[in-house]
């Protein structure tokens, strides 16, 4: 049996597309680390994206990444958001264990420069679902959208759905290279912390506004755990540039917050942009259409379906495409 004590530098090497699991047992803290770097280029090169709507759906990738790979099974984790601001829709989809898919729709003539990730969002939902396969039932969250980005919206979910002390910190930035000539990507991170006390009597947590209650009725108040209170203050240390530093390793990372407290990190997981896209379902997709809806697919002699995810093309015969 592996000597679970054992004690380390922190690894020098940066791991890109790699999602770090970690504790610091002395707080009663776990947490996990991402970092993304060409999956994420790869995700959002292959749409024409404005700066600004590829930055939020950046966001949203790192976010999914964070919850998706908590799934100890093999099913899909999907974010999507429906609402009224210029993005009116994002979707991402991680199938366990590794793999993410994003695209996103968007008004061209409502962006403005400046615009902060609430006003790009606007009001609205995100559901997260989980999809454990097609006998089984699924489990879909909702929290409500009014301006909020996408951390306070995570926050909001744990607090009502999970009812677990929960905080989330979400970068996505542009990097600029110039060797071989200037060379743009994306890069973004994230870190989700939560405390997950043995005694539940330490993880209890005030109850919801009932908005109801008589006036004058006190609200009931729950003073937060100091180890909890140790871990935010801790991780609100966190800068942007520490989370898209493609330089600087998860594991240094953790270790400038938590080296006082001891940390210990898992093994980490890899991550990948892929589609599921493929010729055989789109086939089995069109098969759902009725024979008319088929036929008035048909342009120029043939039926050509475009992955909103990974904008692959796929051509059909009429023949092929029962339109005929």
């Amino acid at each position: 049996m592996a000597d679970e004590s054992i004690v380390r530098a922190p690894s020098a090497a940066p791991l890109h597309d790699a999602l770090l699991p970690f504790e610091v047992a002395s707080l009663d803290l776990r947490g996990r680390l991402i970092k993304l770097g060409p999956a994420l280029d790869e995700l959002l090169a292959k749409h024409a994206y404005p700066t600004q709507v590829s930055k939020l759906l950046g966001e949203a990738i790192v976010l999914t990444t964070l919850l998706g790979s908590s799934l100890k099974f093999a099913g899909r984790f999907i974010l999507q958001t429906q609402t009224d601001g210029p993005v009116s829709m994002i979707v991402v989809n991680f199938t366990a264990p590794d793999s993410l898919r994003a695209y996103a729709r968007f008004d061209a003539s409502r962006l403005k420069p400046g615009q902060t990730s609430g006003e790009l969002l606007g009001k609205g939902h995100l559901a997260m679902t989980i999809d454990q396969g097609a006998d089984m039932s699924r489990y879909q969250g909702l929290v409500a959208l009014d301006g909020g980005d996408f951390e306070a919206a995570a926050h909001e979910y744990f607090l009502r759905s999970e009812q677990i002390p929960t905080r989330v910190r979400l970068a996505v930035g542009e990097e600029l290279r110039g060797q071989g000539g200037p060379r743009h990507r994306w890069r973004a991170g994230g870190l989700l912390l939560q405390f997950l006390p043995k005694s539940q009597e330490r993880a209890r947590q005030a109850d919801l506004d009932p908005g109801d209650a008589p006036k004058g009725t006190a609200p009931h108040v729950v003073g937060e755990d100091d180890a909890w209170v140790e871990g935010q203050s801790l991780m609100q240390t966190v800068e942007d540039v520490e989370l898209i530093d493609p330089d600087l390793s998860g594991e240094r990372l953790l270790f400038r917050l938590f080296h006082e407290r001891g940390v210990r990190v898992f093994a980490e997981q890899p991550v990948q942009a892929k589609c599921s896209c493929s010729r055989e379902a789109v086939a089995a997709m069109l098969a759902r259409f009725t024979p008319k809806d088929r036929a008035d697919m048909v342009e120029n002699g043939k039926v050509v379906v475009t992955c909103e995810f990974c904008s692959s093309v796929y051509e059909f015969t009429p023949e092929e495409a029962g339109a005929v």
